[in-house]
């Protein structure tokens, strides 16, 4: 049975994962089981369980503002925590897969492939396109430009301007498991809409508002390889 040993086993997504049937064998660890960012941890996980899979979820994410407050945190976390894993799988000759996001992108004209040109928008894209390169060194690994929120919607208003591929963790779990197997880069999420017509439906009183810069408008990203690798 193939072993995948999970970072940031505590976090959003990986709740969701733990409620999926599955054969296979998801080791879910902490930051206190495996801190990213010390190396002796990762050495020593990948001894005690032997994964054929290293499924990285860690990082830091939100508070969205922290990657502009604390850039050290933000840097020590989704790049160097990163770069540390992908050395580690490099040597035992196991596969990483990492969830980037969309937001690697620079959103302004939309339908973004995974080959077209990258340039994020905020430090969180920065600070995730930074572990990304480490993990495109490596050919043994997955890439997973993801858009993807907990249910329900978190907030009470949402841009009904700005476009993207907001899909809920659950429902991304489904096609996530398909995906164990592939390799190289793939968009992953909802259909393109706005993130207003996306909140609505769960949320008939979210109230709209408007992006005048703050979010750029056109954040949604191809998914027919995505589509593809479904069939």
């Amino acid at each position: 049975m193939k072993k995948i040993l999970v970072t940031g086993g505590d976090g959003r997504f990986a709740s969701e994962l733990k409620k999926a049937k599955t054969k296979l064998k998801f080791i879910y660890l902490n930051k206190k089981q495996l801190d990213v960012c010390n190396y002796n941890t990762i050495i020593k996980a990948i001894k005690k369980y032997g994964p054929d899979t290293i499924l990285h979820l860690a990082g830091l994410s939100r508070p969205m503002d922290i990657h502009e407050k604390n850039i050290r945190k933000s840097i020590n976390s989704n790049i160097i925590g990163t770069a540390n894993l992908v050395n580690v799988c490099s040597v035992y000759k196991i596969k990483i897969i990492y969830f980037s996001t969309s937001y690697i992108y620079p959103g302004s004209k939309g339908d973004y492939k995974e080959s077209d040109s990258l340039l994020p928008w905020n430090n969180y894209g920065w600070s995730k396109l930074g572990g990304e390169c480490s993990v495109q060194m490596y050919g043994n690994s997955l890439i997973l430009r993801a858009c993807m929120t907990q249910k329900p919607f978190v907030h009470k208003k949402a841009f009904a301007n700005v476009k993207s591929n907001f899909i809920y963790h659950e429902d991304l779990v489904k096609k996530f498991l398909k995906l164990l197997n592939k390799k190289g880069i793939y968009n992953i999420g909802g259909k393109s809409q706005s993130i207003y017509n996306f909140a609505k439906k769960d949320n008939a009183n979210i109230k709209k508002i408007y992006s005048s810069g703050s979010f750029p408008l056109n954040q949604d990203m191809s998914l027919k390889k995505l589509y593809k690798a479904l069939k």
